[in-house]
């Protein structure tokens, strides 16, 4: 461009990046208003990591069926929340048991925790293949869609969970065959994303709480037994 004005890829790029950041908040929470700091061995002090209402501790499957992984070292387990049976969230729950009888809340809840590092790390990483196979493809379209703008502008996301504090199924549906389950996840994590030389564009070294709220789908007549993700929000 001639007389010395400012280049339209540059331009471009800055737009891009400043979407970027909005669609960071929007697919992997916002920030609670203060950083966690180091947090001390819970099951040391009499935390009970199996909630008030948690699994009886036998093995779990993660969401796409396989089992689930062992928590990174040092992490506690997070207290798990289910639904009173007689609410209508317990209610549409027993309702999707009725089809499939295999289903179980807390395992679900287990395979949940699971799929949420997967998808956050995969993210974070750009690991297409894994996104895909977790992601329904509207939600994937929506995350390649980030992760490419993130490259374009020659960014990189690093991104830690620290410890999943909480998870609680909030709300589920059943139409017909197919089961929606809504989760919130309270969860400790680092984010932070760096531009081409290594400055910081967004987010701290810090640990901050994350409130996230996602949504799983399956058609329980399905032989494929991955609940995908197909919905993300922040509370």
């Amino acid at each position: 461009m001639q007389g010395g004005g400012i280049p339209i890829d540059l331009i471009l790029y800055a737009m891009i990046a400043a979407f970027l950041v909005l669609r960071l908040r929007s697919v992997l929470g916002r920030r609670t208003g203060y950083e966690r700091p180091p947090q001390p061995d819970r099951a040391a002090a009499g935390y009970d990591p199996r909630g008030a209402r948690n699994a009886d501790g036998s093995e779990a499957a993660a969401a796409d069926g396989r089992a689930s992984p062992a928590l990174p070292s040092g992490q506690p387990a997070a207290r798990r929340i289910l639904p009173d049976p007689r609410s209508p969230v317990g209610q549409a729950l027993g309702r999707i048991r009725s089809v499939d009888s295999g289903f179980d809340p807390n395992r679900f809840l287990e395979g949940a925790e699971a799929a949420f590092r997967m998808i956050v790390t995969a993210f974070a990483e750009g690991d297409r293949e894994t996104l895909r196979a977790l992601l329904s493809e509207d939600t994937y379209a929506g995350f390649e869609q980030a992760i490419a703008a993130r490259e374009a502008a020659g960014e990189r996301q690093r991104t830690e969970i620290r410890g999943v504090q909480e998870i609680a199924i909030e709300a589920a549906d059943l139409r017909g065959t197919i089961a929606d389950i809504t989760v919130r996840f309270v969860s400790d994590q680092v984010n932070m994303t760096t531009g081409r030389n290594g400055e910081v564009v967004a987010g701290t070294e810090g640990v901050t709480e994350l409130t996230d709220i996602w949504t799983f789908q399956r058609d329980l007549r399905s032989s494929d037994p991955t609940w995908k993700l197909v919905g993300t929000r922040s509370a």
